[in-house]
């Protein structure tokens, strides 16, 4: 007996630092978004569902079907979702787990986190060739994720009285133009991404120390490092600017770059709603506030 509706959400995820580094060994620290949200509803259709095979929606619930043995599925998808597309913030991984989880519940099946983590990295690689699974991971963490190219992921205990602001610059990120880029420019990038490693371990140890203040220099110093790289963008230098100008403690671009989200690091909730109002009247598209 199938339901009526299937329901499946899933959060959205943020690079705090690492990100291009982390090609080369460094590691990185990913953040759960906990309230910018992917829902799906799977509900009864009059045709047979058909696969998309470029499309990671579609590939979830193919592999959800196939997981289940179901063949000749008369559904389709409904998603509602809080996530900009190709803003470095897993909109791809988090509406696939959502999609799973909503084929799953719909045809009242029980789904173990294993599986759904095979999955979600299944239909992720379809958008992606050859993902390193941390947007998968971090969407399906309530807990910050430490990872280290072919080692692993560790998760992270968080307990840092700031907020987040997270900023879209209005600009699709491009990590395959941004990776392209760095590659062309040979052995000057490696002391770049060696510093970037150090800022990494800095801002590890600020975390566990509740340094606030640490934890900022070494974000916004991350984002010079970045930018000296050439994967950061205009739009993203500017937002980071206003976010320190106007007090925020740390600032930078977040994910593949050359578009995307900065992310600023603020002490209270107050200073977090004033910062995003300036960043949204310097050209941020859309703000959110997240608990450090």
């Amino acid at each position: 007996m199938n339901k009526e509706i299937g329901v499946g959400r899933a959060h959205s995820k943020i690079i705090l630092i690492g990100e291009h580094a982390v090609v080369y060994g460094y590691p990185a620290i990913a953040l759960p978004l906990h309230h910018i949200e992917v829902t799906c509803q799977i509900v009864p259709a009059a045709s047979p569902w058909v696969l998309f095979e470029d499309d990671t929606l579609s590939m979830a619930v193919f592999a959800s079907l196939e997981h289940l043995g179901i063949r000749e599925a008369r559904i389709r998808c409904k998603i509602q979702s809080m996530v900009p597309e190709k803003r470095g913030m897993g909109s791809s991984a988090a509406v696939s787990i959502a999609a799973i989880r909503a084929v799953f519940d719909y045809y009242q099946k029980e789904l173990d986190d294993e599986t759904l983590e095979i999955l979600v990295n299944r239909a992720e690689t379809i958008a992606h060739m050859t993902p390193s699974g941390l947007d998968a991971k971090t969407c399906l963490s309530d807990r910050a994720i430490k990872f280290i190219r072919n080692v692993g992921f560790y998760p992270m205990e968080l307990d840092v009285e700031a907020n987040l602001i997270i900023a879209d610059t209005g600009i699709h990120g491009n990590t395959r133009e941004a990776i392209q880029k760095v590659e062309s420019k040979g052995q000057e990038v490696l002391s770049h991404f060696h510093e970037i490693g150090q800022l990494t371990q800095a801002v590890e140890t600020a975390l566990k120390e509740k340094n606030k203040r640490a934890l900022g220099e070494a974000l916004t110093a991350c984002h010079e490092q970045l930018r000296a790289v050439g994967v950061s963008c205009e739009e993203a230098d500017h937002l980071v600017a206003v976010a320190l100008e106007n007090g925020a403690l740390g600032a930078k671009m977040s994910g593949g770059g050359l578009g995307g989200c900065v992310i600023a690091l603020v002490r209270n909730p107050h200073e977090a709603e004033r910062i995003a109002h300036a960043l949204e009247r310097e050209g941020a598209h859309h703000t959110w506030i997240e608990n450090l």
